[in-house]
């Protein structure tokens, strides 16, 4: 159907469809653009949310749990995604809207174009009909004046009153006026003639050329919209196998996701490697009771074995294992409900359980090897261009190399050593973990802990007999917790049993008052209860423990910061 012959008279209707069609075709390129604005945005915030959620530690700092794997998995693939978004968002951008705004132009162009042809056919075929409606109006005139001066030469021929000079004249008009009359009408004939030829051909032909070309224009634009509308949509198609991708990756990091081997993790993580607590042994403390008569009845147990019982104690010396002290070894290798106690970080990871102590000189010992092996390649590479240099001078001074071909041997010799050492602490662990079974039983066997010194934190120490034992926790009733016990002195246990058998006790120089229980568990400690009352014999010697003695004359030393001390004013002037 063609606009030509259909609307031939509808030019400015015409006019205003084809304008409309152009603000349409800009109407939806502004929301091509709205829509990629929101495509970058998007991904913009896909980013940023990738960003803020990617761990920010160092690889080896990573956990290695496979729920934590899996979620960095995801996130890699929503990264990739959001890059899937910004393509979409480029490729409207480039393909959709800016071959929409260059075809706007262009169309604009064309129809300023199309409409000026029309308006000046428009103007021409208007000029032509006004000199046909001119002549045609001159020739009415005319034709009227003609009749006008016939009637007056007709009234004054019949007139016989009129003279013949008056006659001869209004003849002469009469046929003046009918000439000219004549002329009009020819006039008018041509101008008619020419006006009907160009009204043909502008409604015939002009008109519907232009009409043409406005509706070709048009119907190029429609086709434009198709092509863009596909665009649109294929632009999101092209990115949806990746998209694909990007979440089949997602479903693939949820499937890797293993308990299992998460528990196996943790289990690795934070094994220290000690064995749960064994049973607390029965301890009898009616054994020191005198029995009467009536006590048969009572215990089960024979006169003739009680005795035995008791020579027992008395010949092991009262070497039972103290309930109090088993009871605080136990409690101290269970940190179930709280955190375990924080260990000052030594070089030999002796504040480490042993498992932990046991994966951490392993790992400084691989360490301490590849620095070696860099080392030892480092001296082989060394020599080989000192025999070069030896074999051709000019290639360099062979003497150049010595400094540096020492110090290496010099760093592979610390290298070997630090190795040794840590081995050395490496076969200590493991020995340990291999006997803690015979270590265990003869612990519960014995009152007395073994020998060596403790730190605060329960960490091991530099007698490698020394069992992992944490801070006790000791039971008060004041609000604030009592403070760390310092490292006991560190001397034998026959030294103190010799200074406390000493004849002449030590001068008392004040007393104090404890503010906190103290087990006294360590060799020549102390026991103490909270409140009491006890003697000092030596002031702290700067190692956080003060020597005192009860009232029965038992001597041992506090921890300084469990109590409360006052100095005789004798002492505190001397």
């Amino acid at each position: 159907m063609s606009w030509g012959t259909e609307l031939w008279d509808q030019f400015e209707n015409l006019d205003k469809h084809t304008q409309w069609g152009i603000d349409f075709l800009e109407r939806y390129a502004k929301f091509v653009k709205e829509r990629l604005e929101i495509e970058q945005n998007y991904a913009k915030q896909l980013r940023n949310l990738v960003k803020k959620y990617c761990p920010k530690r160092s690889k080896d700092e990573e956990p290695r749990f496979t729920s934590c794997m899996s979620f960095y998995a995801i996130l890699n693939e929503l990264n990739d995604y959001a890059g899937q978004r910004e393509v979409v968002a480029e490729e409207m951008g480039h393909k959709v809207y800016g071959e929409l705004m260059i075809y706007s132009q262009e169309l604009k162009a064309e129809r300023k174009h199309h409409l000026q042809e029309g308006r000046k056919t428009t103007q021409y075929f208007e000029q032509c009909w006004k000199q046909m409606d001119n002549s045609k109006k001159k020739f009415e005139r005319e034709c009227r004046e003609a009749e006008k001066s016939q009637l007056s030469y007709e009234r004054l021929d019949n007139d016989i009153n009129a003279t013949k000079s008056e006659v001869e004249k209004a003849k002469s008009q009469y046929y003046q006026r009918t000439h000219l009359a004549d002329e009009s009408k020819n006039e008018y004939a041509a101008q008619l003639q020419n006006f009907n030829a160009e009204q043909w051909k502008h409604f015939h032909t002009t008109i519907p050329n232009i009409f043409k070309n406005l509706q070709a224009m048009d119907e190029r634009r429609t086709v434009k919209l198709g092509e863009t509308y596909r665009s649109f949509a294929e632009v999101e198609r092209r990115v949806v196998p990746i998209v694909s991708k990007c979440l089949e990756g997602m479903v693939s990091a949820a499937k890797a996701v293993d308990e299992r081997k998460d528990s196996g993790i943790v289990v690795e993580s934070f094994k220290s490697g000690f064995e749960p607590p064994a049973d607390f042994p029965f301890e009898d403390y009616s054994q020191n009771l005198s029995r009467t008569g009536s006590d048969a009845t009572i215990s089960n147990t024979p006169k003739g074995e009680r005795d035995k019982e008791l020579v027992g104690v008395a010949v092991s010396g009262g070497t039972r294992a103290d309930p109090k002290h088993s009871m605080g070894k136990a409690k101290n290798k269970l940190w179930l409900f709280g955190k375990k106690p924080k260990a000052p970080s030594l070089e030999d990871f002796s504040h480490l359980p042993p498992e932990q102590r046991r994966k951490r000189l392993q790992q400084r010992i691989d360490e301490l090897s590849k620095e070696l092996q860099k080392e030892v390649d480092q001296r082989d590479a060394l020599n080989k261009m000192k025999d070069v240099y030896e074999k051709n001078s000019q290639m360099g001074d062979p003497s150049s190399l010595q400094p540096k071909i020492s110090e290496t041997i010099c760093n592979m010799e610390k290298l070997r050593s630090e190795i040794h050492k840590n081995e050395s602490w490496l076969s200590e662990v493991e020995g340990k973990q291999s006997s803690r079974g015979d270590r265990r039983h003869s612990a519960d066997n014995h009152h007395h802990t073994p020998q060596g010194r403790e730190s605060p934190e329960g960490s091991y120490t530099d007698d490698n007999s020394q069992e992992h034992q944490p801070t006790p926790q000791h039971h008060h009733h004041h609000s604030a917790p009592p403070p760390r016990q310092p490292v006991p002195p560190n001397s034998d246990h026959h030294e103190f049993d010799d200074e406390f058998d000493d004849d002449d006790p030590m001068p008392v120089i004040g007393h104090c008052k404890a503010l906190y229980s103290f087990d006294g568990k360590n060799e020549g400690t102390l026991v103490m209860a909270e409140d009491e009352v006890l003697y000092i014999i030596e002031e702290d010697k700067g190692d956080g423990w003060t020597r005192a003695r009860k009232q029965g004359g038992e001597e041992g030393y506090v921890p300084t910061s469990y109590v409360e001390i006052t100095m005789e004013k004798a002492s505190k002037g001397s």
